[in-house]
């Protein structure tokens, strides 16, 4: 853009004399310093005079002044204000740096927004910074570890795989625990794969009861607002985000090699008093010993993983329309064979304002997600003999390489399994607002949303996966949502008052239908799935755990009417007032299906007091309380009535239909609801160059909805009831500081820290505990009941009979366990104990981000804290000695005798589980960029371009032994190819660019 310097007399006179005045043009472009993007909207003002302008869709803008030596004042909601002297210059570009704390930054809360220093509630904003420049594939990656009370467990790294997120702890036993996602306004039904991180403008976590009390009975876990981009008035502007990268395991458990388990195996056979035949088990390792063949199984069904990503997106408008549309296309091929996922996705965002009381708009996304593909067993594959071949002569796969072993197939046989896994989501909404002039102040908006979700799966496992009959199994499914709401808002300030009332009426329905089929017997593998006629058996298929074979289908319906009122005085002291009734179709006959869930929250702006006014240090001080109840539905339908699935038997020669006990239902089944308390304490100081927040809450659960285990004699094993209390507390820091700040570089360092405590105060009203299902009363979910190991007995203790008054049976290198009733026996009724849980003491974030002029480094390291998890690493007993184990997992031998590791001999017949510490901190994302300057990019016409490298999950610090700390390593869960999938660290480069 080129200035434009304009002379010019008028007839101002001066001492008798025309005084020619010089008019400068002054031309630039104002962008933002963190990632170099343009900001429109941007106020440029002459200081001391009401002249200015606003920057246009690219940033830029063009002003007069009249005087060589004036100062310009550049203003940005959300961003610190600057001032630039002119002296002469004709162009000056200007980098504004976020104001974090900036009282007046809108942000978005339940059903719209408001000022930040009105706030009452504990609303956190996620940095924006981590929705881009990062290789993540889905929302939970992206989020992870970034806010106090938000806790994410990736458990595993399986691509497409979505992590577990909560907030504010567990506060239901059996029902789900994972917070309501609301997406532009509406509620989000689906996955977080649906979302594509490239679309998203923001992301406000709400976390106590004034905040998502307005969501009633699916606000009892949290909230998540995600707010994607929308156009603005200007030219197009075209983006490009992408980056591409490889994936390696983070961390390898190695097996032992060729000669640890060649001694392995005779340290077996002499620690079980057995005469050694031969060097190794099997036939077929005898004979790769022999020839000196041997297979590293690790390398054999891993590589080098790949991810790539490629959004591009399109927006620009009038003052009268704007549009946004975007497209992104993501690919990832796991580090284990066979596992892959891709994404496509597609976002149309549209806003018109039709008249001046008008205003309309739509919001269409479409997202299909692709699993397919067979998969290596990756726990096959660490207990395989290092003597022992993927492949036999003819080239194909050995089906049992430690033959005549027959306890392990081949790794590699998933591989040649044909394997389909698809699901999509088609999300359409729209909005109409109202904003009558009769009235002032007064708006209304009708929201409807409409989501439809298919879903595919279908597998085939034929010759080649060592099923000589061949077996196919097809699962379709489709989900359809609705919902409709009606929003009346009205805001008015008198004076020093202000008050701001939202009504809401909204109706939901979901719909749900599935079909399975199994097949068995087909005369060759051409067809695979695709003619399941051609089998010589053919049965409805299970559609998932406890539900009927064949078909299934339900639906269930919410109508909710809301009120809520924020009042403020003097932007002093606060209230916000909220209530909610929400009424559900699926809870039982005998119940009112209504609950009603109110909230107060009260605030006090101390900053904004006469004896803060003015002061240099304290920037910013603000107190907040909140007490309200939310509610939770998340159990499915048909819980409170009884059903009766069909079953085949034979009568009179025939084949009969019959009925057979399926689900007891509980037709009092009702509201589990949550009473929450919240304190909380937001500070800025000296400039603002400290600033955060200090949350302390107090959570009490009761009804929990639960499912209680019952005698099987009537046919029914298990029945859903409101049952019990739980509570939660926790406290909550978050700390930013700008360690220096100069022209040319900065420091600012963000920690959050979060606590929590998770006990059960009552589970069925008589004070027992529930041992089968680990719950215990005082104690924490996710409870670890097991033997307490003190050592391993050593031969001196056995020959000094030390064992006699504790274990009578123990032999030298049998694991020592603590007798707690002293009665000479280690039996399960009285020495196991409560040891600890599986959720975490603490957990926390630490993000240094460094700038040098146009170079940004940002190093964020993540950790969990005083958490104990069985380790199944260790745990899995050596079957025969056959079995290879990690190269970390010692044994005990009367030459080495170890107090931590066990004798080969031993069996873990009473079923311990090597329950340990699991803490770690994590280097999880760094990232370093660079913003290409704009003076140089302007000749090419370019807006912003930035390059970057980022890695993540570069090291992990723990004492954990085992694939990982974080992991959910336990391939005896649901999800086999899910839970055998270890850690990965990925590196990636990437570039942002604007047109």
């Amino acid at each position: 853009m080129v200035s434009i310097v304009r002379l010019y007399a008028d007839d101002t006179r001066h001492d008798g004399k025309i005084v020619r005045d010089v008019v400068q043009g002054i031309t630039g472009q104002v962008t933002s310093a963190a990632d170099g993007q343009p900001l429109p909207g941007t106020s440029v003002m002459v200081k001391g005079t009401t002249k200015g302008v606003v920057t246009d869709f690219d940033g830029h803008y063009e002003l007069e002044v009249g005087n060589p030596d004036a100062v310009l004042v550049f203003s940005y909601v959300g961003f610190k204000n600057q001032e630039i002297t002119v002296n002469g210059k004709e162009v000056i570009h200007v980098a504004l740096e976020e104001d974090l704390a900036q009282l007046d930054e809108v942000v978005v809360i339940g059903y719209g927004t408001q000022k930040r220093s009105d706030v009452t509630g504990a609303v956190v904003s996620v940095p924006k910074e981590r929705l881009s420049n990062l290789p993540v594939t889905n929302l939970s990656q992206a989020i992870q570890g970034t806010t106090a009370g938000l806790n994410i467990s990736q458990n595993s790294s399986v691509p497409g795989s979505t992590g577990q997120i909560q907030i504010r702890g567990v506060n239901s036993i059996n029902a789900n625990t994972s917070p309501f996602i609301v997406v532009d306004g509406s509620p989000f039904f689906g996955t977080t794969n649906d979302i594509n991180p490239g679309d998203i403008e923001s992301i406000e976590i709400l976390k106590d009861a004034s905040a998502v009390a307005i969501y009633g009975t699916r606000g009892s876990n949290g909230v998540i607002l995600i707010t994607t981009k929308r156009g603005l008035s200007g030219k197009p502007r075209i983006s490009y985000n992408g980056y591409a990268g490889l994936e390696s395991l983070a961390h390898r458990l190695e097996p032992r090699g060729p000669e640890a388990y060649v001694q392995k195996y005779a340290d077996y056979m002499r620690a079980r008093g057995l005469e050694q035949t031969d060097v190794l088990p099997n036939t077929f390792e005898i004979n790769n010993y022999n020839a000196g063949i041997t297979t590293d199984w690790l390398d054999a069904v891993t590589r080098a993983g790949t991810i790539q990503e490629h959004n591009i997106s399109v927006s620009g408008g009038t003052e009268k329309v704007k549009y946004y549309v975007s497209g992104g296309y993501l690919d990832q091929e796991g580090v284990i064979k066979g596992y892959q996922f891709n994404r496509t996705s597609f976002r149309s965002n549209l806003d018109i304002q039709i008249t001046d009381y008008l205003k309309v708009g739509t919001s269409a996304f479409f997202t299909a997600n692709n699993y397919d593909g067979g998969r290596a067993n990756f726990l096959f594959a660490a207990a395989m003999s290092p003597y022992s071949q993927v492949y036999n002569d003819e080239g194909n796969y050995e089906i049992y390489p430690m033959s005549p072993e027959q306890l392990f197939e081949n790794p590699m046989l998933g591989l040649a399994t044909d394997r389909l896994e698809r699901d999509k989501n088609l999300t359409g909404s729209g909005y109409a607002e109202l904003t009558p002039g009769f009235i002032d102040g007064l708006k209304y908006r009708l929201n409807v949303s409409y989501v439809h979700r298919p879903g595919r799966l279908a597998t085939y496992e034929g010759r080649a996966a060592n099923d000589n009959n061949g077996t196919a199994y097809i699962r379709n499914t489709e989900e359809n949502n609705w919902v409709v709401e009606n929003i009346l808002t009205w805001n008015k300030d008198f004076g020093k008052h202000h008050i701001d009332i939202t009504a809401l009426y909204s109706a939901q329905e979901n719909e749900y239908f599935a079909t399975a089929v199994d097949a068995v017997g087909f005369v060759n593998d051409e067809l695979s799935f695709n003619n399941i006629n051609a089998a010589a058996n053919i049965s409805a298929g299970f559609i998932a755990d406890n539900v009927p074979r064949g078909s299934y289908s339900w639906q269930s319906t919410l109508v909710s009417q809301m009120g809520r009122i924020n009042y403020s005085y003097d932007s002093r002291y606060l209230l916000t007032l909220t209530a909610r009734r929400d009424g559900y179709s699926a809870f039982g006959s005998n119940t009112d299906k209504y609950g009603v869930f109110p909230s107060l929250a009260l605030g006090w702006n101390i900053h904004n007091e006469k004896f803060l006014s003015g002061s240099e240090k304290v920037n910013q001080l603000k107190l907040r309380f909140s007490y309200g109840e939310t509610g939770n539905q998340a159990v499915g339908v048909n819980q409170s009535i009884t059903t009766a699935n069909t079953v085949l038997y034979p009568f009179g020669g025939s084949t009969a239909v019959g009925a057979l006990a399926g689900r007891i239902g509980n037709p009092n089944l009702n509201w589990e609801t949550t009473a929450s308390g919240n304190i909380g304490l937001d500070f800025g100081f000296f400039g603002n160059r400290i600033r955060g927040s200090i949350e302390a809450y107090k959570n009490k659960t009761r009804d929990i909805l639960l499912e209680r285990n019952i005698p099987s004699v009537g046919g029914y094993e298990s029945v859903w009831d409101n049952l019990g209390e739980m509570q939660n507390t926790g406290l909550e820091v978050t700390l930013s500081t700008v360690n220096v700040q100069t022209d040319d570089f900065s420091w600012e360092t963000d920690v959050n820290f979060s606590t929590n405590k998770n006990k059960i105060l009552e589970i069925y009203g008589d004070g027992e505990n529930d041992i089968a299902n680990r719950w215990f009363i005082g104690k924490s979910l996710q409870a670890i009941y097991d033997y307490k190991m003190v050592g391993i007995w050593q031969e001196n203790e056995i020959a000094n009979e030390d064992h006699l008054g504790h274990d009578p049976t123990a032999r030298p290198g049998d694991i020592k366990f603590a007798d707690l009733n002293n009665d000479g026996i280690i039996d399960p009724e009285n020495d196991r104990t409560y040891l600890g849980t599986s959720l975490p003491k603490w957990y926390g974030g630490l993000t240094n981000t460094f700038r040098y002029k146009n170079f940004y480094l940002s190093v964020f390291v993540q950790t969990a804290q005083g958490g104990l998890k069985n380790n199944s690493d260790i745990s899995y007993g050596d079957e025969a000695g056959r079995r290879n184990t990690p190269a970390e997992v010692g044994y005990w031998t009367p030459e080495n005798q170890s107090d931590k590791w066990p004798s080969l001999r031993y069996t873990n017949t009473r079923g311990y589980g090597y329950p340990r510490d699991n803490s770690y901190v994590r280097i999880k994302d760094v990232r370093l960029s660079y913003s290409v300057p704009s003076s140089f990019l302007e000749a090419y016409g370019v807006n912003s371009l930035t390059f970057y490298i980022a890695a993540r999950n570069l090291y992990t610090f723990t004492d954990w032994i085992g694939w990982d700390p974080e992991n959910n390593h336990d391939p005896r869960g649901s999800r086999e190819w899910e839970n055998n999938y270890p850690i990965t660290r990925t590196i990636s480069f990437g570039l942002n660019l604007s047109l």
